[in-house]
């Protein structure tokens, strides 16, 4: 296992290594933004419905539950659970957008790297400007991968937010 586990940090340092700088801080917006989401669902479906059933209890528990003061007590309880629910969204997505932008900063430094080989060894030492055509296009490769993997689950996400919202809101009757 131990073996196993010593190829597969090999196997990513070379990845690392073959794409370079940039890499490092994909990785970095990846797991930050992968440790919100995860964040997130934890909340979604196991402290949210708990929060959501106080809510519930605390508006069956009022004897006044048809003036409009009622109904703005209502409005409030909802507006908050929703701003509770929905905390880091804006974090996440702006996470998601910026991972194809970090990729294209990677293809930036790739070609200058390839320029500058170019500019020293001239354009016959393929090897060298081959290096710098890897700097260019593994970050973009993996910031893409990574904006992907974000689009797609932060969008499960946020529909996952909006159904327990609207149960919600469902549970909280406006006679």
């Amino acid at each position: 296992m131990m073996l196993y586990l010593m190829d597969v940090w090999a196997t990513v340092r070379g990845f690392m290594a073959a794409g370079g700088n940039i890499l490092w801080l994909v990785a970095l917006v990846l797991f930050l933004m992968w440790a919100l989401m995860l964040e997130r669902y934890w909340y979604v479906n196991w402290v949210a419905p708990k929060v959501h059933k106080q809510i519930i209890a605390s508006w069956n528990a009022r004897e006044d539950r048809h003036s409009w003061y009622a109904h703005r007590i209502r409005e409030a309880w909802v507006s908050q659970a929703t701003q509770e629910i929905r905390a880091r969204m804006l974090i996440i997505n702006t996470l998601v957008a910026i991972c194809p932008m970090i990729g294209l900063l990677g293809t930036v430094t790739g070609m200058v790297s390839v320029f500058d080989v170019m500019a020293v060894q001239g354009t016959s030492n393929a090897r060298l400007m081959a290096a710098g055509i890897s700097l260019a296009t593994m970050p973009t490769m993996a910031g893409m991968v990574a904006a992907l993997s974000g689009v797609f689950f932060s969008t499960r996400l946020d529909a996952k937010m909006k159904i327990r919202m609207e149960k919600l809101k469902d549970r909280l009757p406006q006679h």
